[in-house]
């Protein structure tokens, strides 16, 4: 009898495939205030978030509501950041997107007004305020598309931090290991064609191969959902 197939393993949420929430930090995200009072905080500790690979800020208010946040560069302990929209332009702040002039670097962009953060987030990442369209900013995004989010979205002043990570070699298998077991993906990978016959449908053969349409139904059970999964179309393109 076959080993069941990765798709089957994934989904019994065994403990290999299962998200290590427990040792997450916590959201990285702006608090809920009021919009139109402004407020005062202070960095008391830069902490690493296992799979996130960008650091956290943990940030106290004057009045006692603390919160996490990804770190821009140059932030540091004991740095005064300021919220809302009387804060001044400086590295850390967090202002309504509508406040922040035109050719600023910003980070962490609130999608929808108090949502706490959700574009541009990853490490090394900006976007840069590039014009103003009635009641929303027009922004650049990393991927170089612009997109448009309301005045009263927050957003913080600077670059991200950890920009040089991709850099590092990581020299060994092992070391990717470690990096995708945080993240609660599963490596190595197998590929199907590289299997014997009775451990996959593209198993086996004089060479790999898959030797038959790899196209199947979106609605496929999930030992036969493998391949291209629901494809547009198949076979080479012609003229």
């Amino acid at each position: 009898m076959g080993k069941r197939l990765l798709v089957q393993r994934a989904g019994r949420g065994t403990s290999v495939f299962k998200s290590p929430s427990h040792i997450r930090i916590g959201p990285a995200k702006y608090p809920q205030l009021d919009s139109t009072a402004s407020f005062k905080g202070r960095v008391v500790e830069l902490i690493h978030d296992p799979g996130r690979w960008v650091p956290l800020a943990k940030v106290v208010l004057e009045n006692g509501v603390e919160f996490f946040a990804p770190a821009v560069e140059g932030m540091y302990v004991g740095q005064i950041v300021q919220l809302g929209p009387q804060a001044s332009i400086s590295n850390g702040n967090i202002l309504p997107i509508g406040s922040i002039p035109e050719g600023t670097q910003v980070a962490n962009v609130e999608l929808r007004p108090g949502d706490g953060g959700r574009l541009v987030r990853s490490s090394g990442a900006y976007a840069l305020v590039v014009g103003r369209s009635g009641g929303k900013t027009i922004i650049r995004l990393p991927s170089g598309k612009a997109k448009e989010v309301l005045n009263n979205c927050r957003a913080m002043i600077g670059v991200i931090a950890s920009g040089g990570r991709i850099e590092k070699p990581l020299l060994k298998a092992g070391a990717s290991y470690y990096k995708w077991r945080v993240k609660a993906r599963k490596w190595p990978r197998v590929r199907g064609v590289a299997m014997n016959a009775v451990s996959h449908p593209h198993g086996g053969g004089g060479h790999q191969s898959v030797s038959s349409p790899s196209t199947v139904s979106r609605n496929a059970p999930p030992g036969a959902k493998v391949g291209h999964i629901a494809a547009r179309r198949a076979g080479r393109r012609k003229g």
